[in-house]
Formats: C-alpha cells, structure tokens, sequence
C-alpha cells in the first residue's frame, strides 16, 4: 500500500475536529484583535531596544514559508505524504513566528510609510510626488496582502484541522481554494518589504 492510500484509509476524527473548529475560530478572532490593537496602541520599547532589524526578518521567514509551501505541493503530487507534513509544519513554524515577530514590532514602533524619504512620519505633497509612478502598484499589493491574509488565517488553520482530524477529502478540496492565497501572501510580503526598504 502507497503512502498516499495508507494516510486516507485513516478513520476521520470528527469528535476532535469539532472541538478544534471551534479552537481555530478564537485564535482568529483573537489574532484579527491583537492585529487592530497594534494600529492603536503603541509600547514605548526599553532604551538601547532596537527592533529596525525586524522587517527584513519578517521578509525572510515569508520567503522561507513561501519555499516550503511549494516544497509541500511538490511532496503530495509525487505522494510524499510524510514530506509534505514536515513542509507544511516548517510553513506554520514560519508564519507563526512572523506573526509573533510583526505584532511585537508594529506594536512598538511607528508604521513606515512607502515615499517618507525624510522619515518624519508623514509624506510631503513633494515626496508623494515622487513615488507617484509607483505607489499605485505598492498600495494593490500591500491591501492584497494584508487583506487575503486576514481573509485566508482561518481557512488555513481550517485545512491543517480537516488533515489532522484524517478528513483528506475536506483537506483537499479546501486546500486547492487556500494553498494559493497562502503562497500570494507569502511572496508579498518580501515585495513589501522592498518597496519599503528605503523608508525604515
């Protein structure tokens, strides 16, 4: 027996997917509140503190779960079920410590903004003027990343439930619809991160 065909002859745990649904809902709700929180509030860091290293961090821990994504699509079309777990684990480990690292700098330290070239933390009409040709294409991508990131949380802690809970058809069917939301927010955020680079 296939690798593949030993993992879906696995019995469906619905007992422990219910409870775990119910899981994925509040983690979300609590991580869309910490994320409108940090736009709110700001925490004073300890002096010497210096997070400016971190947005460069957080390019690369996206560029690496972007890599293992497409390394765990690989893995299941070549029916490595036990390497496409070990890939999707390492994509979770990735964003979730992305996530951990972009509330704590952006709950302490003021947003950058795309043409601020003297770094006061607001954009003159002459620096706006600037970037004109190119903040039309940084804001499309900046609001797609943000917004189907905010969109996709839930739905792919979804589909790592339907896996876990041996629901394979559910984990397939959902994951189809989640995997290339979930790469687009991945390769993004690193082009955020140029676009902004300049500006920290």
């Amino acid at each position: 027996m296939s690798e593949l065909q030993n993992f879906r002859n696995k019995e469906a745990d619905l007992d422990l997917a219910k409870k775990l649904n119910l899981l994925v809902w509040i983690i979300s709700a609590a991580v869309l509140g910490l994320v409108v929180m940090m736009q709110k509030i700001k925490i004073p860091l300890p002096e010497g503190a210096d997070l400016s290293s971190l947005p460069g961090f957080h390019a690369l821990l996206n560029s690496m779960a972007a890599v293992f994504l497409i390394l765990a699509i690989w893995a299941i079309k070549k029916g490595k079920v036990l390497l496409h777990q070990k890939m999707i684990y390492a994509a979770f480990i990735c964003s979730f410590v992305f996530l951990l690292s972009y509330v704590t700098y952006h709950i302490t330290t003021p947003a950058t903004l795309f043409g601020d070239a003297n770094k006061d933390g607001l954009l003159s009409s002459a620096e706006r003027e600037v970037v004109s040709g190119t903040r039309p294409y940084y804001l499309f991508i900046l609001i797609s990343h943000i917004g189907l990131a905010a969109l996709s949380f839930p739905f792919i802690l979804r589909t790592f439930v339907h896996a876990f809970t041996n629901q394979f058809v559910k984990h397939r069917k959902l994951s189809k619809k989640v995997f290339p939301v979930w790469l687009y927010v991945a390769v993004t955020g690193p082009v955020v991160y140029i676009f902004l680079q300049p500006y920290y």
